[in-house]
């Protein structure tokens, strides 16, 4: 039998108090790694005018000082090239802003999204969202009863996604009304949380949440949202620790984005460190084509081309799978990894 390496505690500051202390201004963010005398980077200052700077400073030690190209710097950075009106993007890339009930969105036959909360720990600049009207979709209690009331009467629905902004901006106390209002309803099996709070402020893994999610009757599924390996540190090990031994699935969900991880190896060295830490990778996504965000996109041959390498170089069940969503499609569409003859 193999033996479990339990690490020991790290120590932890409230999650609450780590998301408070962020930087929202770039000229500080670049002061903090050395960079302010980078003349590329200073230049898409004005860029939060489009889509507010946010960054944990929890997540900025993880940042390389002096490293204009760190992969997770690069993620965060406002950038003048936000500004292009890039032909075929879109503010609204998935066809998402109409749902059905306030916050709640019926994508999938079997399965809907709950937008649990609009804001997030983090913003990344290729969010598909960052134009989303969150305003109209706000999370409370009284949306949430709403979309209970339509989830209980489809029962055509056996999973929920717990998604936003980031569901776990909620407090555990808010996740437990949720969670206990869903798994009354008997047609409802699984509980899917998407979020990108456990990596960019591991600390929110806390003992409440696990608790919550370990004696749901639910199948609880989370799915981290990791993009590098230099993401993946000893917390969030801990953390997914934690989650494991609550009995939750763990899966991770990646953006393919230009100049991140649009390199074979970085691919490979974030499998790997998915694995170690207990998670398996589950999509690899190419870029929804959101206005302000062309400049991460990767071409879909070229996307293939690198899941093609990656297969040679870690095992196939470290994988993920390439794929995109389109809106209005009944699933999202893998890319087949066949190269189309022009």
């Amino acid at each position: 039998m193999a033996n479990i390496v339990t690490l020991n505690p790290p120590i932890r500051e409230d999650w609450l108090q780590q998301l408070a202390d962020v930087v929202t201004d770039p000229t500080e963010l670049l002061r903090l790694l050395s960079l302010e005398q980078h003349a590329d980077l200073a230049a898409g200052n004005d860029a939060r005018k489009l889509f507010a700077l946010r960054v944990p400073r929890a997540f900025i030690q993880r940042m390389t000082p002096g490293d204009a190209n760190d992969p997770l710097l690069l993620q965060v950075v406002t950038s003048r090239q936000e500004f292009v009106d890039a032909p075929g993007y879109s503010t609204d890339p998935l066809d998402e802003q109409s749902s059905v009930v306030p916050g709640l969105l019926h994508k999938y036959r079997n399965r809907a999204l709950l937008l649990v909360k609009g804001g997030c720990a983090v913003n990344c600049r290729y969010c598909f969202r960052r134009h989303f009207p969150y305003q109209d979709n706000q999370g409370n209690k009284r949306n949430w009863q709403a979309a209970i009331d339509y989830i209980a009467e489809h029962p055509e629905l056996d999973e929920i996604i717990f998604s936003g902004g980031d569901p776990l901006m909620a407090k555990d106390h808010e996740l437990a009304w949720l969670v206990g209002a869903l798994e009354k309803i008997p047609h409802l099996k699984r509980l899917r949380i998407h979020s990108r709070l456990p990596v960019v402020i591991p600390a929110r893994i806390t003992e409440g949440l696990c608790q919550i999610l370990a004696e749901t009757r639910l199948q609880v599924l989370m799915v981290s949202h990791i993009n590098h390996a230099q993401e993946i540190d000893d917390e969030l090990h801990y953390g997914m620790q934690m989650l494991k031994r609550a009995g939750v699935t763990l899966l991770n969900q990646s953006v393919l984005l230009r100049g991140i991880n649009d390199d074979a190896q970085a691919l490979a060295n974030l499998s790997n460190a998915l694995f170690d830490a207990g998670i398996l990778p589950y999509y690899l996504h190419v870029l929804d084509k959101v206005q302000g965000a062309a400049h991460f996109f990767v071409s879909d041959d070229e996307a293939r081309a690198l899941v093609r390498q990656l297969l040679t170089m870690v095992s196939g069940y470290m994988v993920p799978k390439l794929a995109r969503e389109i809106g209005g499609e009944p699933s999202k569409t893998p890319l087949d990894l066949q190269l189309r003859q022009e």
